[in-house]
């Protein structure tokens, strides 16, 4: 059954301003030791994993990059190094996890685009949008992203097809199937787009099945059934802004879900990913930002 979730019409959802606002309550803070948190924003870490996943018939290296938040603090020279980077874990399979953009987008912004066209892996670069790209679109209004545009839906195509021009697929509640034996779903924003469960797994069949979506909250709507051996995700930043003993001092999605190996209630295994860019505020503490290779193998 599909999925509901808000129009997108919709204000941003109340969980994502709190957490802009403990981000930038705990950002004037973080200021005060020194800048630290604008140098650790701007890191990158790898970090490497293991998994099992049913029906595989093959081993597959998949490396997630989400959150790139490109355009408010990011440039494209952020954006290089993380390509770069990738590039040199000779992944089979790249997944953006969404939040791509963090600006208004007039027309595609062709730096960003030149980057994400030097990743390279056999089997190809996916995406799926997440709720910043949906504000870049135009289709609800904050002070950040100005008034709510008409044209939101074609501007999102054009972002698209732009995308796919420069090698990146966008899955919007499809999927495709890939070598190994493997199906890859992808699903719209849980915010502010509309998920389609069914449609991002019908074709699958007994393949092995890796979900893509931006917000792990999904996860607690997927019931035993749901047919999804693994879930990738990224939205939370992992609190973005952690402290010694207390952790996140803001998430916008289920604590659970903050980062890394968690478990829906209905056993679907996902990971959450710290992510690359910033939001709300340009810093980040106790909480590098995470490039996430994944080694997939048969169970």
């Amino acid at each position: 059954m599909p999925t509901p979730s808000p129009s997108p019409s919709v204000p941003p959802n109340p969980g994502r301003r709190r957490f802009l606002r403990g981000l930038a309550g705990a950002g004037l803070g973080t200021l005060l030791l020194g800048g630290a948190g604008v140098a650790q924003g701007y890191g990158l870490g790898v970090t490497r994993h293991r998994h099992a996943l049913s029906g595989l018939r093959a081993p597959l290296r998949v490396a997630l990059l989400t959150d790139l938040h490109y355009g408010l603090y990011i440039a494209a020279g952020s954006v290089r190094a993380w390509v770069e980077r990738c590039n040199a874990e000779r992944p089979d399979l790249v997944l953006l996890g969404g939040d791509l953009f963090d600006r208004r987008v007039e027309a595609p912004p062709e730096p960003l685009l030149a980057e994400l066209a030097r990743l390279r892996a056999p089997l190809g670069v996916y995406a799926v949008w997440g709720n910043h790209d949906y504000g870049s679109f135009g289709a609800y209004g904050s002070p950040h992203y100005g008034a709510p545009t008409k044209d939101w839906q074609a501007r999102r195509a054009e972002l698209a097809r732009a995308l796919g021009e420069s090698g990146v697929q966008v899955l919007r509640n499809e999927g495709r199937a890939l070598p190994g034996h493997l199906w890859l779903a992808g699903t719209d924003d849980l915010w502010h787009g509309q998920i389609d469960l069914a449609a991002a797994r019908r074709g699958a069949g007994d393949r092995a099945t890796l979900l893509l979506t931006h917000n792990p909250d999904l996860l607690s709507a997927l019931g035993p059934g749901e047919g999804f051996g693994l879930a990738l995700c990224g939205h939370t930043h992992g609190g973005q802004l952690r402290l010694p003993l207390v952790g996140a001092l803001a998430v916008p999605a289920e604590r659970r879900y903050t980062m890394g190996w968690v478990t829906g209630p209905g056993g679907t295994p996902a990971y959450v990913s710290r992510g690359l860019g910033m939001s709300g505020v340009p810093l980040r503490m106790l909480c590098e930002p995470e490039i996430a290779v994944l080694d997939l193998t048969p169970a």
